[in-house]
């Protein structure tokens, strides 16, 4: 696995005292193409094809090609593994779950006495992100320790072992580290010190000989963004579309974790056996975006969108506990080798909280679609081919005070690595249809591209969609299956002063939609 030093200086070191790192930012804003059945069959590509309730999130001008009333439901099921490559040393994990796809209803209505024709009212509610995924993997690691992290930040602190156990100053980890004797102030031959230093690598430095820890990391995530929107749209002369909507979006979010790192030198009477960090994370929130859009028809069949995706402004609030277990052989007490600390011991029994605000960034989306044999009557439509691209600067992405419970300058100090860490990227999604009275056939796909600046971090995702539909007499059903491919990285850890190592993590597999509609 090659190693990437990543030059963040002081402003990453900042971010791994507390609750925030960047990609908590990240998987708010980087996530797949969404809707219904319908809409991600052809890759989520409904920026200016219209007369789709997923409109309502993508280009709520879509919504101004109802001119009856419909109501769609979406159930939907999702099966997800995850291998990884740690070190040379691959894993996979699986996860599933059922989801609620975009559902909603449309009220489209005619007015003959305005040269805006046609109208339309809607209220949608979406499931934008899916939070639910499950990663393991582990290797052996001769490069860097976790108990180097804790070290480097209870250096960093200026505070004595004892003092920084009850501190606010430090993350709760590195105090866990601490109560445990995991790190522990000690002197390194050939060094000035005293220094604040790992158990799981001092006696091994302290003699000269190699050091190897076998590090183990699991890491369960579930919950995902439900987003509610409420739109209105527009059209003069079926030409000229125009709508906006305001999303609301809900968050709910759990990441459970455990990371273990054991002795592999086979030497046991080095002060090290083991240590595991078990962490809780819980993060609730609301937020509030709007999004405006515009669809032209310069010939019938042709449709032109555009549409921009205001930041949405989260306020959000984590909830974190975490316990550490460490054995240090017969460093404490030949008697008393294992150690067990619960954040609650650190924190004198309250249970850490952390409010905050999150900017996410702008969104800027072109589309264009050609319809086959574009007719006021959609039955004698033969199809379409539709293309959506959007431009995202995902290090815009930024943090805010809402309460005191960080330093004040803390996160001045994520946000510059956020930064320093993320790009500007586009995301490219194109489909199509055909029809055959009422039945209809259409293949998808989508491509997200690499938002890390450094080279080394290949993420994207990419998704391959196929589907079925019909429609009779003011019903319909249909039925679509995505294909993921992902690829994405994992840090267990991050240090201030040496090269990062990290997960490669490759997810496949799918996603089976399904939407039922009915006009009226």
């Amino acid at each position: 696995m090659k190693i990437k030093i990543l030059l963040l200086a002081g402003s990453l070191y900042t971010t791994i005292s507390f609750a925030q790192v960047p990609e908590d930012a990240l998987k708010y804003s980087w996530n797949g193409p969404f809707g219904t059945a319908r809409t991600q069959a052809i890759g989520g590509a409904n920026g200016s094809l219209g007369g789709d309730i997923t409109a309502n999130f993508i280009n709520p001008a879509g919504l101004a090609f109802f001119k009856t009333r419909e109501f769609v439901v979406s159930p939907g099921f999702s099966m997800l593994k995850n291998k990884s490559n740690f070190r040379g040393t691959e894993t996979s994990e699986k996860n599933n779950a059922f989801n609620l796809g975009t559902s909603g209803a449309v009220w489209g209505f005619s007015n003959r006495y305005s040269k805006w024709s046609n109208n339309a009212f809607s209220i949608a509610v979406a499931r934008t992100a899916n939070f639910n995924s499950s990663i393991h993997y582990t290797g052996g690691n001769n490069f860097s320790s976790y108990g180097e992290r804790a070290a480097a930040e209870a250096a960093g602190s200026g505070l004595s072992l004892q003092d920084l156990i009850n501190s606010n100053q430090v993350s709760i980890a590195t105090r866990l580290a601490s109560y445990t004797y995991l790190i522990d102030t000690l002197t390194i031959p050939g060094n000035a010190g005293p220094d604040v230093v790992s158990l799981a690598l001092w006696n091994n430095l302290k003699n000269g000989a190699p050091y190897l820890v076998t590090q183990e990391n699991t890491i369960k995530t579930k919950g995902g963004i439900t987003e509610i929107a409420l739109s209105y749209a527009a059209n003069m002369d079926d030409k000229f579309y125009i709508g906006g909507s305001l999303g609301i979006p809900i968050v709910s979010y759990e990441k459970n974790s455990i990371f273990t790192e054991r002795d592999a030198t086979g030497n046991t009477n080095n002060n090290f056996d083991y240590s595991t960090l078990t962490e809780n994370l819980t993060t609730k929130g609301v937020g509030i975006n709007a999004k405006l859009g515009i669809i032209i028809k310069p010939a019938e069949s042709v449709r032109l969108g555009l549409a921009i995706h205001s930041p949405t402004f989260y306020g959000l609030k984590d909830t974190y506990s975490a316990s550490m277990t460490t054995n240090t052989e017969n460093y404490v007490h030949p008697n008393n080798s294992t150690i067990t600390a619960t954040s609650d011991l650190v924190t004198q029994g309250a249970s850490p909280e952390y409010k905050y605000d999150l900017a996410s960034p702008w969104k800027v989306l072109l589309s264009g679609s050609y319809v086959l044999h574009e007719v006021e009557d959609v039955k004698q439509q033969k199809g379409f081919l539709t293309a959506d691209i959007e431009y995202v600067n995902y290090k815009s992405n930024k943090y805010t005070s809402a309460d005191n419970s960080l330093p004040s300058d803390y996160y001045t100090g994520v946000n510059k690595s956020i930064k320093d860490y993320y790009k500007s990227a586009f995301n490219f999604r194109v489909g199509g249809e055909l029809k055959f009275t009422t039945l209809m056939a259409r293949l998808g796909f989508a491509y997200y591209s690499n938002p890390y600046k450094d080279s080394e971090l290949k993420g994207r995702k990419m998704f391959a969609s196929g589907g079925l539909g019909y429609r009779n007499k003011g019903f319909f059903v249909d039925l679509t299956y995505v294909l993921a491919l992902n690829r994405d990285v994992d840090f267990p850890y991050r240090l201030p002063d040496k090269a990062n190592t990290f997960a490669a993590i490759k997810g496949t597999g799918g996603n089976i939609a399904m939407t039922f509609g009915v006009k009226f």
